[in-house]
């Protein structure tokens, strides 16, 4: 592991578990934009990211929710081994959008932040 990628877990590690939770939450929706873009290599990266955030989290939750954050970590790293052919079939980018999304919202609800400003 280099460097930069030690000082990033450990700022992540650092946050609380909802805030962890929506760190993921928001890479996710990311992952949908960028499905909806022409930047695949943004795509790769926030995916990259999200897996590493996810196994530090994991580990540190209920097992309910780490089973559902591991299930998503697993379907990111398929995308990612046959990433060019889904990417350059639209309505398999659409799904992987789709699906980003419903993580996205899944996770944002795991965390509890929304319920916490009302």
């Amino acid at each position: 592991m280099n460097q930069n990628l030690d000082e990033k877990q450990a700022r992540f590690q650092g946050e609380n578990r909802s805030h962890r939770l929506g760190h993921i939450a928001s890479n996710l929706a990311r992952l949908r934009t960028f499905c909806d873009t022409a930047y695949p290599e943004a795509v790769k990266s926030v995916a990259d990211e999200t897996m590493c955030f996810i196994e530090w989290t994991a580990a540190e939750i209920g097992p309910e929710y780490a089973e559902e954050l591991v299930n998503i970590q697993i379907q990111l790293a398929r995308w990612k081994l046959k990433f060019d052919s889904l990417w350059s079939n639209e309505s398999e980018r659409k799904n992987m959008s789709e699906q980003a999304s419903t993580w996205s919202e899944r996770v944002l609800d795991m965390s509890g932040l929304l319920s916490e400003s009302i």
